[in-house]
């Protein structure tokens, strides 16, 4: 021992033990480095003199490579101390931007959920011991359920509370949306947790019935189930939050779950909803197929509820024309319905998107058919009935519409149809008639989307003069008449008759026979064909 120190990461000293170095050995970044050896003694990977710094570390070839590099704990040392070698950051895993579920892709979480596992300590970037921490944590904070979310920042909890409310709360509960607006998700979370006494609004019955749902909630499995069918779980304040479902106050969705890749607020910006009867004639089913497929060829997003009849016809006709289209579902958008529509939600989810309140699993009622309907008229600009009987659902979003102020249209139907009399009740208020894409857009669109000018066809002979044009009224539709009398009967003098006659006779409308004229075959095929009494 000849006095020869090393500084340790505390400021302290202590021997080194060998009588052959010199000077004292400080720490460069927290890696002990020798200064005449090259050891790396903070992670006490060389064990013996001349060890390469690092070597092992990185390929795996040291005395705790092995263990080291697949991601193991950390090899023992006196200065595995967590601030004694920083570990490699794995940047790519670890990113600071990365968003949970519901602000982001499908794949988040994937990281967390591996080093929280165990399975890449050394991607924590925090040290071995900061790895140690999170490995024994078992996911707690990073949660380890496919989520993303870590839980343990204010808009992941804010995701999990609103993913638990959505599992208690029926859609549409104003009771329960006003409860989050005063008090806050996490309170109202708390509260349902603990059960005890009932918050304002609600009976002991009811109360009671909310606790049960909540001792069965999960929502880390319901974020993870979501998560293997491609959804995902979009709040109100996110980036794809549609702002204009604020428009429905405590009955806003606490959250939308939401299949499909494009974004659902842009989507919503520019959408109309085509809704209608499930049992539709073929004239229903027609109108609402075409109506979509020139929506969707003017660059709308079609919107319905993916069920049969008008709403399947609107789902195909954008689908046929290579537009977009967005289902609205009364269920977990995990589970089609109805079955039959199997294929086309799936197809829809590929290229459009697919939205639902219900958590996956969750089956539809007839109440969360009629509380859909509500997200279908909030979303978009304005609704279009195609087919609607006194009682049919889609007039419950039509009216939701008008609440709301969105542009309520119709399409009219026989006078005599059962299928068409809530579509004229709807018209005899304030809906507006329409037949075609151009009349809906023209409602719904910006300023300076006008329709096209509409008039009738024009026939041959009204490209004539007009007085030309009254001469030729003057003959008679069978038989012959003279000058005199074509002239008394366009109120013109039988000179100025005569020279229209003649121009007539030039383009082939009249003949003459004798000291008489006559209309050609043609031009009486014409004229009936035609008559516009002049």
């Amino acid at each position: 021992m000849n006095g020869d120190t090393v500084r340790t990461g505390d400021g302290d000293t202590m021997p080194t033990g060998d009588g052959d170095m010199g000077g004292e050995i400080r720490r460069l970044e927290g890696d002990a480095m020798s200064a005449e050896s090259g050891r790396l003694e903070g992670n006490a990977v060389s064990g013996e003199p001349g060890a390469v710094p690092g070597e092992g570390v990185r390929d795996g070839t040291g005395p705790w490579g092995d263990a080291f590099a697949s991601g193991g704990s950390t090899p023992p040392g006196d200065g595995a101390t967590g601030e004694d070698a920083p570990l490699p950051r794995n940047d790519t895993l670890f990113r600071d931007d990365a968003v949970p579920l519901g602000r982001g892709g499908p794949a988040e979480g994937d990281a967390v959920m591996r080093a929280a596992s165990g399975g890449d300590a050394s991607a924590v970037g925090g040290g071995a011991a900061d790895a140690r921490v999170v490995a024994a944590r078992g996911g707690a904070e990073a949660r380890g359920d496919g989520s993303g979310a870590r839980g343990d920042r204010p808009a992941d909890r804010e995701l999990l509370g609103r993913v638990f409310l959505a599992r208690v709360l029926e859609p549409g509960d104003e009771t329960g949306g006003r409860w989050v607006r005063e008090r806050g998700v996490q309170e109202v979370v708390r509260r349902l947790r603990e059960g005890g006494r009932a918050l304002p609004g609600v009976s002991q019955k009811r109360w009671a019935g909310l606790c049960a749902r909540a001792d069965r909630a999960d929502p880390g499995r319901d974020l993870a189930v979501a998560r293997s069918a491609g959804a995902r779980f979009v709040t109100p304040g996110t980036a794809e939050w549609p702002g204009q479902l604020d428009d429905l106050g405590d009955a806003r969705p606490l959250g939308l779950w939401v299949r499909g890749g494009p974004s659902l607020r842009m989507w919503a910006l520019r959408s109309v909803a085509v809704v209608g009867a499930r049992a539709c004639t073929e004239y229903g089913a027609h109108m609402a197929a075409t109506l979509a497929a020139g929506l969707a060829e003017r660059g709308w997003v079609v919107v319905s509820g993916g069920a049969y009849g008008i709403d399947g016809a609107a789902h195909r006709g954008a689908l046929g024309a290579g537009g977009a289209t967005a289902a609205v579902l009364a269920c977990g958008v995990d589970r089609p319905y109805p079955p039959g529509h199997t294929a086309l939600i799936t197809r829809i989810a590929e290229q459009g998107l697919v939205v639902g309140e219900l958590p996956p699993g969750d089956h539809p009622t007839p109440s969360r058919f009629i509380l859909r309907n509500r997200v279908i008229a909030a979303l978009t600009r304005g609704t279009v009935v195609v087919e609607a009987a006194y009682r049919s659902g889609s007039l419950v979003t039509a009216r939701a519409a008008r609440r709301l102020g969105r542009h309520v249209m119709g399409v009219p139907g026989p006078a005599t149809s059962a299928l068409s009399a809530g579509v004229h009740e709807l018209l005899r208020a304030d809906a507006v008639l329409v037949g075609d894409a151009d009349e809906v857009v023209e409602l719904v669109g910006d300023m300076g989307e006008l329709p096209p000018e509409r008039r009738g066809p024009v026939l041959p002979t009204d490209l004539l003069e007009p007085r030309t044009r009254q001469v030729l009224s003057g003959l008679p539709g069978r038989g012959t008449a003279t000058a005199a009398e074509v002239a008394r009967r366009a109120q013109t003098s039988e000179d100025d008759a005569i020279a229209r006659l003649y121009e007539l006779r030039a383009l082939g409308y009249v003949e003459r026979h004798g000291d008489g004229w006559k209309l050609t075959r043609q031009t009486m095929i014409s004229v009936r064909g035609g008559r516009n009494p002049c």
